[in-house]
C-alpha cells in the first residue's frame, strides 16, 4: 500500500468518521437507541485511526514543506537542520504508516466477545489433571490482573484437587483477542507430586478458547435438543444433591453433549449448559466458514499428545517456551501466576505481521 492510496483511504475513513458524528447529533436519529448504539459503536471502532490518520497528514503535509525548502538558497549551517529535520519527520511518517496499515487490517469479529475457556487434563494421569488446575488458576489470575470477570461453567475435579475438565467464562471487553492464542496443547516437565523417586515426567492439558455467541447467532431447534437431569455426583461418586440437579445437554445433529452439576438448582446449570453448547456450536460454524479441516473442538486442541504442543512449562529450568515464537521466559512461576502478558504481546504481533504479508503490505 503506497501513501497516495494510504491516504485517499483514510479520507474515506475521517469522511464516514465526520458523517457518523453529524448523524449522532441529529435529533431525529437521537430518538432511535438501535440507530445511536449502532452509530456510536462504529466510531468508536475508527476513533483511533482517524486520530492516527490526522497526525499522520500532518506529518505528511510538513515533510513535504520542509523538503520545498532545500530548493531555495540555504547555507551550510541552515541546510544541515533541513536536513536533520526531514530525517526525523521521515522517521515518523513511517512509524505512522506502519501503524495505520495494521489499524486497516481486517479484524477478526470474535476480538471483542466474552470467551469460554475449555481445558481438558491430557497425557499423564493425574499429573495431568493436576496441571489442568494449574493452568486454570493462571488464566483466572490473568483475567483478574485485566479487570475481568471469571465465571467457573463446570468442572470434574479429581481427588487430590486437579482437574480433569474444566469449563469457565471470562468476561471482558478484548478476551477474545488476548485469549485466542492460548488455544492448543500445553506440555509441562516436573516431577509429581505423587512420585516418589524424584523422576521428572511430562504432561499434558488441552485449551480450547471459544468466542461466546449469542443466542440469536446460533439457531438451534428444540427438536435437536436431548436434555437429560440426573443426580450430581461427588469425587468418589457420593450423590452431593438429594434432587436431580445435574443436566445433561445433547444437540443430536452434532453430536455435541455438554452437561452441568456445579449448581444446586437445576436451571442454573441448564443455562450454563445451554451457554457452553452455543458457544462449542457457534465455534464449529466459524470454523467451517474458513474452511478450515476440522470443524469440532478438537480441531483447535489435537489429541493432547506430548508432541502437539504450543507451549512447555519447565519446572527443573524455570522456564516458559512457546514453541510458535520459538521464545521462552525464565520467569516460570510469573507466567503461572498471571503473567502471560510476554507471550500474548508477540502472539498479536506475530499475527499482525502475518496478516501484513498476506496483504502484500509487510
Amino acid at each position: 500500500m503506497n501513501s497516495i492510496s494510504l491516504i485517499d483511504k483514510l479520507k474515506q475513513v475521517e469522511q464516514r468518521y465526520e458523517e457518523l458524528e453529524r448523524l449522532l447529533a441529529d435529533p431525529e436519529v437521537a430518538t432511535d437507541h438501535n440507530r445511536v448504539r449502532e452509530y456510536a459503536q462504529e466510531r468508536a471502532e475508527i476513533a483511533q485511526l482517524v486520530q492516527v490518520s490526522r497526525e499522520y497528514r500532518a506529518v505528511h503535509q510538513e515533510l513535504q514543506d520542509t523538503r520545498s525548502m532545500l530548493e531555495g538558497e540555504l547555507d551550510d549551517e541552515m541546510s544541515a537542520l533541513v536536513h536533520a529535520e526531514i530525517k526525523g519527520l521521515e522517521t515518523r511518517e513511517g512509524e505512522l504508516q506502519q501503524k495505520l496499515r495494521l489499524l486497516l487490517l481486517p479484524k477478526d469479529p470474535n476480538d471483542e466477545r466474552n470467551v469460554i475457556v475449555e481445558i481438558r487434563a491430557g497425557t499423564g494421569g493425574e499429573e495431568a489433571a493436576l496441571f489442568a488446575a494449574d493452568l486454570y488458576r493462571m488464566y483466572a489470575r490473568y483475567a483478574e490482573a485485566q479487570r475481568w470477570k471469571t465465571e467457573l461453567l463446570s468442572s470434574n475435579v479429581t481427588g487430590i484437587g486437579g482437574f480433569k475438565q474444566v469449563i469457565f467464562e471470562v468476561q471482558g471487553r478484548g478476551a477474545y483477542s488476548r485469549l485466542k492464542h492460548e488455544s492448543g496443547v500445553h506440555r509441562v516437565q516436573r516431577v509429581p507430586v505423587t512420585e516418589s523417586s524424584g523422576r521428572i515426567h511430562t504432561s499434558t492439558a488441552t485449551v480450547a478458547v471459544l468466542p461466546e455467541a449469542d443466542e440469536v447467532e446460533v439457531e438451534i431447534k428444540p427438536a435437536d435438543l436431548r436434555i437429560d437431569v440426573f443426580r450430581a455426583r461427588g469425587h468418589g461418586g457420593q450423590s452431593v444433591n438429594t434432587p436431580d440437579s445435574a443436566v445433561r445437554i445433547t444437540h443430536l445433529p452434532s453430536g455435541l453433549v455438554v452437561a452441568c452439576q456445579d449448581e444446586r438448582s437445576q436451571l442454573q446449570n441448564k443455562l450454563r449448559a445451554m451457554s457452553i453448547r452455543r458457544a462449542r456450536l457457534y465455534d464449529i460454524e466459524q470454523r467451517r466458514i474458513a474452511q478450515q479441516v476440522e470443524t469440532t473442538r478438537r480441531s483447535q486442541v489435537g489429541t493432547g499428545e506430548r508432541s502437539e504442543k504450543v507451549r512447555t512449562y519447565n519446572f527443573p529450568q524455570n522456564r516458559v517456551t512457546d514453541h510458535r515464537l520459538r521464545f521462552s521466559s525464565h520467569s516460570l512461576e510469573g507466567v503461572l501466576a498471571g503473567g502471560l502478558d510476554e507471550f500474548i504481546e508477540r502472539l498479536i504481533t506475530a499475527e499482525q505481521a502475518e496478516k501484513l504479508r498476506a496483504a502484500g503490505v509487510g
